[in-house]
């Protein structure tokens, strides 16, 4: 099952998106799934981004690929870092090149969506915490990270976390195809079984420093064949079993989508 956000009419409601339908839902996808109202043909709405989260939970160096391009070893434990909810943004919209940076890389990844409020769940126990999952790009000011010596500034600009297009219920995340296109030129192609921690240990290890809350997202990390964007860019997220995640980027100050 497809789960979408999306804007009609000026209101922003929850739905099943079957064909080139959506069936709007009652109040959110957390619990019991009510549809409600008229089904709404996709041409005469707007998806957004799938879901609005307290937080966005991301994984650093989490594919033994992108390890190996960076020359670096396997981590202990997973290296998280926070991407604020002012990151987030939908299928289609544009993400803005900061003015304060000269370098901005791209970050295809798999997101989980969580389901229920999650403490300290048993890696065993984890996956029955998820909704589904969704496509989206870690996009980092890497200048600014370097220059920073952490990570806040450079992640969480305004429109650095594009989510969508929807998200799926009924896939295993454990080994799917990851691609992201730069401007039609494949650059990312890898299958998330290159995990270095799976996302049952993801959810585990997360939940067990902080609650996590129906809606928020763990990104889980990007393969290898990181780069650079530049405005005017075009970018393709794609995984297997979800779809294609579209974004463009634009200068700051351009109006954005």
């Amino acid at each position: 099952m497809r789960l979408v956000r999306f804007e009609a009419q000026g209101t922003v409601s929850y739905g099943i998106y079957i064909g080139d339908i959506v069936h709007p839902i009652a109040g959110d996808p957390f619990g019991e799934l009510v549809t409600t109202g008229e089904p709404v043909p996709t041409a005469d709405i707007r998806l957004v981004a799938p879901v609005a989260p307290s937080k966005v939970v991301a994984v650093g160096l989490n594919y033994r690929d992108h390890a190996a391009e960076l020359g670096l070893g396997i981590p202990d434990e997973p290296i998280l870092f926070i991407k604020a909810s002012n990151t987030v943004v939908g299928p289609g919209a544009s993400v803005v090149y900061p003015r304060q940076s000269e370098r901005v890389d791209y970050e295809g990844e798999l997101a989980v969506v969580i389901g229920e409020e999650t403490r300290s769940v048993p890696a065993e126990k984890a996956l029955s915490k998820v909704l589904g999952y969704t496509a989206s790009l870690d996009m980092t000011a890497r200048d600014l990270q370097a220059k920073d010596g952490q990570w806040t500034r450079a992640k969480n600009f305004d429109t650095f976390c594009p989510l969508g297009p929807w998200v799926v219920t009924d896939i295993s995340p454990d080994d799917l195809a990851i691609e992201l296109r730069l401007n039609g030129e494949l650059r990312q192609s890898s299958r998330t079984s290159q995990m270095i921690f799976t996302v049952s240990e993801l959810i585990s290890f997360t939940s067990s420093v902080m609650t996590l809350y129906p809606g928020d997202v763990i990104m889980t990390g990007t393969p290898s064949g990181v780069g650079e964007v530049k405005p005017g860019d075009s970018l393709d997220a794609y995984i297997e079993g979800i779809g294609t995640l579209s974004t463009r980027i634009v200068e700051a100050g351009e109006v954005a989508s």
